[in-house]
């Protein structure tokens, strides 16, 4: 675990290593700006960090992170809208040709959401994961015999389809979406096992990209 002077000592490295010489990556960064290509919602447990695990360099990646790597539906509703928010300046700002839904394996989001974790009024999780109850429903309705393993990575997986499904309900993902100049993809990190999997839209399945 890395206690506060343990970063510090960490940003010392990192310092030493892309400042105190003449490093061509940030010159580039800061005389150009940040031109990502790919934007990436994913989960913030510690366990999955998108530019340690798809071994990205700084400036490649323009990254939300949220409990369960959700992406809300469009609405006007409330006053906080912070990946609604990053979604648009990802995608009308910065230009992103990609947007990739990376969920994982032993979500605690998820875990809470299928185990009752999640009914409390006051909590603001409750109705976060409220989000993706359908994948909920779904996987109740159609394991409901299962094991509990197989039942969570079901709602992993499922979750990432309806997030994928709540992106296209934003005009402007939806307009570059059908004149080709964004894709969409949903990734599954099976922390478990090292393997990354991705949504096959022809064969409606996850299945291995590497």
């Amino acid at each position: 675990m890395s206690s506060p002077k343990q970063l510090i000592e960490g940003f010392s490295r990192f310092r030493e290593k892309h400042f105190a010489k003449d490093d061509a990556l940030f010159r580039e960064l800061i005389e150009q700006g940040q031109t990502p290509r790919t934007l990436v919602v994913a989960c913030c447990d510690a366990r999955v960090d998108p530019a340690l695990i798809l071994d990205c360099a700084p400036g490649d990646l323009f990254v939300i992170r949220n409990v369960a790597n959700l992406v809300p539906p469009a609405e006007n509703q409330g006053h906080y809208h912070g990946t609604s928010a990053a979604l648009e300046f990802g995608v009308r700002n910065l230009g992103v040709g990609n947007i990739i839904v990376l969920g994982h394996a032993q979500c605690g989001g998820i875990h809470a959401l299928l185990e009752g974790g999640v009914t409390r009024d006051d909590s603001f999780i409750a109705e976060w994961m409220g989000i993706v109850d359908a994948a909920r429903e779904q996987v109740e309705r159609e394991l409901a015999g299962a094991d509990n393993q197989v039942r969570h990575r079901a709602c992993e997986q499922q979750a990432i389809l309806v997030s994928l499904n709540n992106l296209m309900t934003f005009s402007w993902i939806r307009e570059r979406v059908e004149q080709g100049t964004l894709t969409l993809h949903g990734w599954y990190f099976d922390i478990e096992n090292g393997q990354l999997l991705g949504y096959d839209t022809s064969t409606r399945q996850f299945t291995k990209l590497q």
